[in-house]
């Protein structure tokens, strides 16, 4: 197993400043949505490689910069 294999990514949200813009939604549908409060709920803690793209776009179009990608080891 290389280093790249065991470390994964995991999503990490600040919900009490979460403004329900929701353009992580709008950007990464697969891995956010709005909860009945308007606040954004993570679908999937630890994305799929094949979702990154999304989830760069979810960090980089949040508003209120709440969304931040951590680097986590998959032992």
């Amino acid at each position: 197993m290389t280093k790249q294999e065991a470390t994964r990514v995991r999503i990490v949200v600040d919900h009490d400043r979460c403004m329900g813009h929701a353009q992580c939604v709008i950007v990464a549908p697969d891995l956010f949505k709005l909860d009945a409060l308007g606040v954004v709920e993570v679908l999937s803690e630890f994305p799929e490689d094949s979702q990154r793209d999304g989830l760069d776009l979810a960090v980089e179009h949040c508003p209120e910069e709440i969304i931040r990608i951590e680097r986590v080891s998959a032992e």
